[in-house]
């Protein structure tokens, strides 16, 4: 059995998209009718996100799909990802998806995972839609085109795209409760172990370019922060860009 962690909190605005691009994923042919496990952690949601993912633990089951939502009230997306993550081990998964609620993964996002044949899998993001940031939305795209590595080989950690199999994740305890970067601390945590890690874009996903960031320091955070920089150097043209700051989506790995 496959699993997919999603934790959410206050995620009304993205939850159903994600859910319904996951049960594509969850139903691609090249799975070969093997069953997937998908837990929605509410992290203290006081919004519409329970009712969207109750929605959808009660609609569009079987076939091997199946759609659980657990809720925790840890405000911290470190134990949020590990609550859901045991309660998946616990039911018998041999591999642990991650995303987040405001991302849409591909069809073929779990087969991509698999096909590589490792422990852990470390995939990319893309933005599609920067309108979120208003006056700023060509500087940061330009900008994001610029720095970031959408290829194989690249070390960006993004939870909204991780792959783990059962046993490396059990070998190195899970997510520490952390309130961010605990992708990337876990990571850390697989590689000193001697996990296999693939560095590829081949599984893909789409994450917004919110403005409302969940995490400091995370990538919506980032994102948010450039973008201030950006106004207030009131740069006008692309060939400035070195001069502001850099863009670290997520630390990385030396």
């Amino acid at each position: 059995m496959i699993g997919i962690v999603i934790p959410a909190h206050n995620e009304e605005r993205y939850l159903d998209g994600c859910l319904n691009a996951i049960r594509l994923a969850c139903r691609h042919p090249d799975l070969r009718g093997e069953s997937v496990n998908v837990v929605v952690v509410l992290d203290h949601c006081g919004d519409g996100s329970r009712a969207i993912a109750l929605a959808h633990t009660h609609a569009l089951q079987g076939a091997g799909y199946r759609v659980e939502a657990i809720e925790v009230d840890a405000r911290n997306v470190g134990a949020a990802r590990a609550a859901g993550a045991e309660r998946l081990l616990a039911h018998g998964a041999r591999w642990l998806a991650f995303t987040d609620a405001d991302t849409r993964v591909a069809p073929d996002w779990l087969v991509a995972q698999l096909r590589l044949g490792v422990d852990v899998v470390c995939g990319t993001v893309c933005v599609d839609d920067w309108a979120a940031h208003h006056e700023e939305p060509t500087l940061l795209r330009q900008h994001f085109e610029l720095t970031y590595t959408d290829s194989d080989g690249h070390r960006h950690i993004h939870g909204a795209n991780l792959g783990v199999c059962a046993k490396a994740y059990r070998c190195v305890g899970g997510f520490a409760p952390l309130a961010c970067s605990e992708d990337v601390a876990l990571v850390e945590a697989l590689e000193h172990c001697g996990a296999s890690i693939a560095w590829s874009a081949a599984p893909r996903v789409t994450t917004s370019a919110r403005r409302d960031a969940r995490a400091r320091g995370g990538f919506g955070d980032t994102l948010i922060r450039f973008a201030t920089a950006a106004t207030q150097a009131a740069l006008p043209a692309l060939p400035s860009l070195p001069s502001l700051p850099s863009l670290p989506l997520k630390p990385v790995i030396p």
